[in-house]
């Protein structure tokens, strides 16, 4: 049996703490008389995500030079805590890449652990529900939701007495978290291999085999340069029918569909479970777009967000979309999916900013999309290319997947673990 207390149980033979008591907080900065030639490069609240520190994007600067706020002095294994919008949970574990001199942002707090076998699992102890409602209860309600000086160092951590059960439970949750972090390499390793089979493939430069084309393979257009032999430069109205059906006022006022919006489509994905069911009489005016399978769903608004996607009927419900998109529907001898990768490539993007440059309202608007220019090779090639890219992106989706068990498993050990519901000792820390 354990204690109860404001932020839950506290198990036999585990101690509750005070943050200021467990670390030192903030405890070195930069002082107004440092040197103007001290280098060092610069953490912003932007370069620090979950997990994470992006440091191949960190600037170096001189002092003389530095923004205000990089003023604090990190140094390995200091905890980085950001101080506005903590739900966010822009928390990481600075590990030094280099030989350099780092800073961060005052709008973390730095924590140094006084004992190093508390570090890890406390850290893990604030990204878990634990911290998660204290965070909560002091931003709730602010206008800016940002946590103070005085709230972080009462925030409460409960750890095992034992530096052996702290251990073990640290390193369970470190193992999943290398595990998260392999794939997720893995992902962007199939990304850029994707990328650069995009480039490649969609422009004809590779041929489906893997084999790059002569120079004597291509021939000059005016607007794209080289192009293959044998294929042709055509304008999206030439390769499919757009905007092709659309619900009319005479539609029965009792017909149901379910609806989806611009807010449903991310690149290459739409969130089928988030779309609302409605009838016809209190549907929103915009949800009037018929769609069919395979039909490419292209968002008119912001372009360079690309909410684009390939509608696949994901159950026995009618689905609408937004007139908020342009709904393009292949005509015979296209394979859409082939195209479809055409537009979210710099083929589209290029044109796609050329429409929208300068405008305060960035959207593309019918015409515009109709005249896009695309690579058009004999279908039958669309077809062994698109199988191609797409191998690619089954293996990223599969990967994705890995991913989110791996997160399930995560919240699972915190919550167990980090509460001592499930007790673990030196012996099985491998679990």
């Amino acid at each position: 049996m354990g204690k109860q207390t404001k932020i839950g149980t506290v198990p036999s033979g585990w101690i509750m703490k005070k943050l200021k008591d467990v670390f030192y907080i903030n405890e070195f900065s930069l002082p107004s008389n440092t040197p103007a030639d001290y280098q060092f490069k610069y953490i912003t609240i932007e370069q620090v995500s979950t997990n994470h520190i992006d440091y191949g994007n960190c600037e170096t600067f001189r002092f003389s030079d530095a923004p205000g706020r990089a003023r604090r002095i990190v140094r390995d294994n200091d905890i980085l805590i950001s101080g506005v919008r903590p739900n966010l949970k822009s928390f990481a574990i600075f590990n030094n890449p280099d030989a350099g001199s780092w800073i961060c942002s005052t709008g973390f707090f730095v924590l140094t652990a006084k004992n190093e076998d508390d570090n890890l699992i406390s850290y893990y102890e604030l990204l878990s529900e634990i911290g998660e409602r204290q965070f909560y209860s002091y931003v709730a309600g602010s206008n800016y939701p940002a946590i103070g000086d005085s709230d972080i160092r009462n925030i409460r951590l409960v750890l095992p007495s034992s530096v052996k059960e702290k251990t073990a439970i640290a390193n369970i949750l470190l193992k999943v978290d290398e595990a998260i972090a392999a794939v997720q390499g893995s992902i962007a390793a199939a990304e850029r291999l994707k990328k650069c089979l995009m480039q490649n493939l969609l422009t004809g430069r590779m041929k489906p085999d893997g084999t790059l084309r002569k120079e004597d393979e291509f021939y000059m257009d005016e607007k794209f340069g080289k192009v293959p032999k044998g294929w042709s430069v055509k304008k999206v109205k030439d390769l499919f029918y757009m905007n092709q059906d659309t619900l009319s006022n005479k539609t029965d006022s009792n017909y149901k569909f379910r609806y989806i919006t611009i807010e449903a489509v991310s690149t290459e994905s739409i969130d089928y479970k988030s779309c609302p069911e409605y009838s016809f009489k209190d549907s929103p005016g915009r949800a009037r777009r018929i769609i069919k399978d395979n039909d490419i769903l292209i968002s008119g608004v912001r372009p360079n967000l690309k909410a684009f996607a390939i509608y696949t009927k994901p159950d026995n419900n009618e689905w609408i979309c937004s007139t908020g998109f342009h709904v393009l529907t292949a005509k015979d001898e296209v394979c859409p999916q082939f195209f479809f990768y055409q537009i979210l490539s710099h083929i589209g993007a290029s044109q796609f900013h050329s429409w929208v440059a300068g405008s305060n309202y960035p959207a593309i608007g019918d015409s515009d999309m109709r005249k896009m220019q695309l690579y058009a090779p004999p279908y039958d090639e669309q077809v062994i290319i698109n199988q191609r890219i797409e191998c690619i992106s089954r293996i990223q989706q599969d990967k994705q997947t890995k991913i989110a068990i791996l997160e399930r498993l995560k919240k699972s050990l915190m919550q167990n673990l980090l509460t001592g519901r499930v007790r673990v000792n030196n012996k099985n820390k491998d679990i």
